[in-house]
């Protein structure tokens, strides 16, 4: 019976441990997306927009 409860233990605790990894790099992606998004896309620098918008067309994303 301790065998079962440790390799419960293990697995609620690897489960948990690659759950908690996987959050991470998603929530550098979304900040990263918003600096794309409203750093770049509404930069007062014309140079930057116009590049961020040349890229978004090239990527056949639509944005106007």
């Amino acid at each position: 019976m301790l065998a079962d409860t440790t390799i419960s233990q293990s697995a609620v605790r690897t489960s948990s441990t690659a759950r908690t990894s996987a959050i991470v790099p998603a929530l550098m992606a979304a900040l990263l997306g918003l600096f794309m998004v409203w750093g770049i896309g509404f930069s007062p620098i014309s140079a930057i927009h116009n590049a961020a918008h040349d890229v978004r067309h090239a990527a056949a994303f639509p944005c106007h």
